[in-house]
């Protein structure tokens, strides 16, 4: 991890089309501009391992979409 000290209103450039600048710090919070295309995906850490978790207990939780999908149309060939 390339670790780097950056005072309000510097910037580092992430490639050549990707600017993120420090807008302010306030006790342990820090406020980033990010200046990217449109087609650049922009996630935050936190939240895709919330996802990526999330995504996890589903498909290893005991019935899933497609067992309730099936479970259904059995169900519905019984009446």
């Amino acid at each position: 991890m390339l670790v780097l000290t950056r005072k309000v209103e510097e910037s580092l450039l992430l490639g050549s089309e990707i600017r993120v600048t420090v807008l302010g710090v306030t006790g342990d919070k820090v406020r980033l501009g990010v200046d990217a295309p449109r087609t650049v995906k922009i996630l935050r850490g936190e939240t895709l391992d919330q996802t990526r978790e999330q995504n996890r207990v589903s498909a290893t939780s005991g019935m899933n979409l497609s067992a309730l999908l099936k479970n259904a149309a059995a169900e519905d060939e019984k009446k």
